[in-house]
């Protein structure tokens, strides 16, 4: 008998917290609801799903709240499925731990997605992914222990910067990394000049990489937010 995967609802709107636990249930996951903050927090300790879809505007609590103490105790995936649509929520929510943002309304198809996205994600963050020396993801090779970027087997010539983003976002393939994230990770703590060298480098990353760089097949931008590498094949 195969083990289905656990997936715990959090939406106090029963019509929208019954679509979503249709979806899953007609798709092979075991699928839970909790329509407050403090619910969700008891089930989440208490039933220890594969992954939590969150909605922001709860009646007790906000949602961020409950990614900040879900985040202190654990690395489960969460998605956030929510009516704000604004940069600084999204910004927000990725920052302190969500592992993606979808903002309604939204297609079945799309949260089937990145339902499998981030539980593969989290599973393989632990074991070969975290010690794999390549990511392939269509004619996209990016070879860490070689430090290249190939596309069709051909190098791309990155520089040394280049590399770095490409390669972090490939550690994270399927998931957005806010534009504060990779500044930090890849340059430290800025003093200032914002995001404009990320950029001029995802430029330069994207004439290297992409067929049409004005319709990217690998690296996508989340407006505001930041960037999310293709899942790998």
């Amino acid at each position: 008998m195969k083990i289905r995967d656990r997936i715990m609802i959090v939406e106090d709107e029963k019509s929208i917290a019954g679509f979503i636990k249709a979806i899953l249930s007609s798709n092979g996951y075991d699928a839970m609801v909790a329509q407050t903050g403090s619910e969700a927090l008891s089930m989440i300790s208490s039933h220890c799903p594969d992954l939590v879809i969150l909605d922001l505007g709860l009646p007790d609590m906000d949602g961020i709240q409950i990614i900040s103490k879900v985040r202190s105790w654990t690395q489960l995936p969460i998605i956030v499925v929510s009516a704000r649509g604004n940069e600084q929520d999204k910004v927000s929510a990725l920052e302190l731990g969500a592992d993606d943002y979808i903002t309604k309304p939204f297609g079945a198809a799309e949260l089937l997605a990145r339902i499998r996205v981030a539980i593969r994600h989290t599973r393989n963050s632990a074991g070969s992914l975290a010690d794999s020396s390549r990511f392939t993801s269509g004619e996209l090779t990016v070879d860490y222990d070689k430090h290249q970027v190939l596309i069709s087997g051909e190098n791309a010539k990155l520089t040394q910067n280049e590399f770095r983003i490409v390669a972090l976002l490939s550690r994270y393939a399927g998931k957005v990394l806010t534009y504060d994230y990779i500044m930090k990770e890849l340059w430290g703590p800025q003093t200032g000049g914002g995001n404009q060298i990320l950029r001029v480098n995802m430029a330069n990353i994207r004439r290297k990489i992409e067929l049409n760089p004005a319709e990217p097949q690998y690296i996508f931008t989340e407006v505001g937010v930041g960037y999310r590498m293709v899942e790998g094949d």
